[in-house]
This record gives C-alpha cells, sequence and structure tokens, in this order.
C-alpha cells in the first residue's frame, strides 16, 4: 500500500508525507496539471525551478498521442517527460464524455478521437492497463465523471462508477503481482468519490469507497462556483473517507479559495489547468485579486507584477514588459505569465501547510480571501 504520514491534524486538515517510488510529497500539495505530459507553456525545469512536487498526466490524452506503449517502452511517463519526480494519471473518464460523442454502456465507454476521429474502447481493465503503460505512480480508477444537476443522471453515473471499481481493483492487483515479479516500481490506485452536488449521493458512495482496498482518494465532478455548496461536499465526503489515506480534489483550483476550502475540509493533493489556462489568457494572480494584464493601464507600470512575489517573471520583469509581449502576441508572454500562475498558487499551498504547523490557518485564511476578494 501507498505510505502516506500525518505529522500533524487539525480536525479534518492535515499535513503529511506521501511517499512514492519518484519522490516524496509534502502535502497539503498542489500538483501541475501536466494534460499532455507537460504543463502547457512551462518546462519541467521551470516547474521544478517554481516548487512543483508533482504532476498529473490526463490517460485520455495520452492514449491518443503518443500512446501508452511508446510511452512503455521508453521507460514510463517520468523517463519519457524528464520529469523525475512524482506523478499522477487521471483516468481522463472526463475528456472521454466532454470531449467526444461517447455511447457509455454497462462494460464501459466507446468513443472517437477529437483528433482524428478513430473508435477507440475503454472500460476499467482496459484503463488499468493503458494507466500502468503509462507508468504514473499514482492513478485513478475509471469512472463516469458527470457535470449535471438531474439527480437520476448523477446517481446512475455514480452506480456505474460503483460497479466499475472492483474491475478496477482486480485489474490493478494482477498487474501489481506482475510488476512484482519483474522487480518494477509500484504503482498506486485511487478510487474516485462520485455524487454530483447531491450531500446524500456522495455519502454514499464515499461510504462504499471508504471500504475498498485502495492506496487513496480521488473526488470528482466538482463543477461549481458555490463555495458553500462545495465545501459542505468536500467536509462530508472526508469525514467518512478514512484520514490514514490521502485525498486528491480533482480538478479544483479556479480560484484560490479552492485550495482553503480543499485544505480546511481534509483533502491533501488538487490538480487543476485553470491557472495557465488563465495565464494564456492574460490573468494573473496577485495578493489584491486577479488582474488583466492586457489593460491600458500596465502599458506604463514599470514595476513587477507582483513586488511581493519570487516568481522568474516578477524577479526579472516589469508589468509593462509582459503587457507588450501579450499584445504584440509572443508566446514568452504566455510562458512568463504562467510560470507566475503556478508559482502564486504552489506558493500559497505551501503558506497553507505550514499555516497548520503553526496554527494560524484560520488566521492566514481570513487574510489572504479578504485581500485577495
Amino acid at each position: 500500500m501507498l505510505k502516506f504520514d500525518i505529522h500533524k491534524q487539525t480536525d479534518l486538515m492535515r499535513v503529511g508525507t506521501i511517499h512514492t517510488p519518484h519522490g516524496d510529497i509534502q502535502t497539503p500539495a498542489f500538483i501541475g496539471a501536466a494534460t499532455a505530459a507537460t504543463v502547457k507553456a512551462i518546462t519541467h525545469a521551470q516547474m521544478r525551478e517554481l516548487g512543483s512536487q508533482g504532476i498529473l498526466a490526463n490517460a485520455y490524452h495520452l492514449i491518443l498521442s503518443p500512446g501508452p506503449a511508446l510511452i512503455a517502452t521508453a521507460g514510463g511517463l517520468a523517463e519519457f517527460s524528464a520529469w523525475h519526480g512524482p506523478t499522477f494519471t487521471d483516468s481522463g473518464g472526463f475528456q472521454m464524455l466532454s470531449l467526444t460523442d461517447a455511447k457509455i454502456d454497462h462494460d464501459g465507454v466507446t468513443f472517437k478521437s477529437h483528433l482524428n476521429g478513430d473508435k477507440i474502447r475503454m472500460n476499467p481493465e482496459i484503463s488499468m492497463q493503458t494507466q500502468w503503460q503509462i507508468g504514473a505512480d499514482i492513478h485513478m480508477a475509471f469512472d463516469q465523471a458527470i457535470d449535471s444537476a438531474d439527480y437520476q443522471l448523477v446517481r446512475q453515473a455514480m452506480e456505474r462508477t460503483h460497479a466499475w471499481l472492483p474491475r478496477n481493483i482486480r485489474e490493478h492487483q494482477r498487474l501489481s503481482a506482475l510488476a512484482e515479479q519483474n522487480n518494477q516500481p509500484e504503482q498506486y490506485l485511487y478510487a474516485v468519490v462520485q455524487g454530483g452536488l447531491f450531500p446524500d449521493l456522495r455519502q454514499e458512495s464515499a461510504k462504499l469507497m471508504a471500504a475498498q482496498p485502495v492506496d487513496g482518494f480521488g473526488i470528482g465532478s466538482l463543477y461549481t462556483t458555490e463555495t458553500a455548496e462545495t465545501a459542505n461536499i468536500i467536509k462530508l465526503t472526508n469525514e467518512i473517507l478514512p484520514q490514514s489515506k490521502p485525498r486528491h480534489l480533482l480538478g479544483m483550483g479556479a480560484e484560490p479559495r479552492d485550495l482553503f476550502i480543499g485544505v480546511k475540509y481534509g483533502c491533501d493533493t488538487f490538480d487543476c489547468v485553470a491557472p495557465t489556462r488563465q495565464a494564456r489568457n492574460g490573468a494573473l494572480y496577485t495578493p489584491d485579486g486577479r488582474i488583466n494584464i492586457k489593460n491600458a493601464k500596465y502599458r506604463q507600470q514599470f514595476s513587477p507584477v507582483d513586488p511581493t512575489c519570487d516568481c522568474y517573471l516578477c524577479q526579472n520583469f516589469t508589468a509593462a514588459y509582459l503587457h507588450h509581449l501579450f499584445k504584440t502576441n509572443e508566446i514568452t508572454g504566455k510562458t512568463l505569465a504562467s510560470i507566475h500562475n503556478e508559482r502564486f498558487v504552489v506558493r500559497t499551498t505551501d503558506r497553507i501547510r505550514q499555516s497548520i504547523l503553526d496554527d494560524s490557518f484560520d488566521d492566514y485564511m481570513s487574510s489572504f480571501l479578504a485581500r485577495y476578494y
């Protein structure tokens, strides 16, 4: 089983260490969303420089290109991408349903590649085989992600996720035994809690998942901007999941407050494409809120975007220069902005971790959110 040490816990929030074959993750931690084995516009060296402890790749995108067999031949995700640190893979269930005309049945999903139209079949067994070929340290069980307010549709997706989980586990255990025989690194499996925004479904899913022989848990399909609703769902889920295993909040981090909510109610790691996606559109995080660097007022700001920031952008360039890069559509601008935003969320999560150790979390959260919003 995956080793997870808890160093300090206050109510649901905790500080710990996840031990993986490619290194340790000090939690809480923000994991870089490296969808196609890269965080968009940022090199792995830059990710390490800004303090990222791990990356999460997406199995759906890697199935389409370059293919899991090629990644396996290269030696796995870490060797193929030259990221020599902890790695995660998401099963890609959300992308199969959101990017393609997918057909779901009791056995799995049939979808067409959005790149070339090829028809691809995916089910729990194939997903486990694919993710083992990709070779991340931690991967997510194949589930049915859903973004719906229809109770019956959400229940149906949850029940399908529950029905698929034992198949994920059996295939994972079979592949794990083969890896042990061949002296290959261990890989670990997280079950994914579903249930949408319905508290009774989330509790039902969490109770079932808590009893499974898995290494940790993903919390999926939380597509909402309503803070109180999100907090309630995360809280009641983590009150049920076992304290001894890590929890990953999937795809949450579009707003800095997501980090505080997730940590306060028991999540250990997070991933989200939003920091770099917003950066590529000129939106940058600062202690005083999000700004649009393309606005005219930054044309003559000959000081950093954030004078308190220690990222490569703010230590070397002015807001005026970054404004110029965006106005002239220079690719370098997207890279610098992405480095800044990724560093902002990594640094914020690091400070959250320290605030738990210092017993100052509530003060830090209230002061941060009051200033940012």
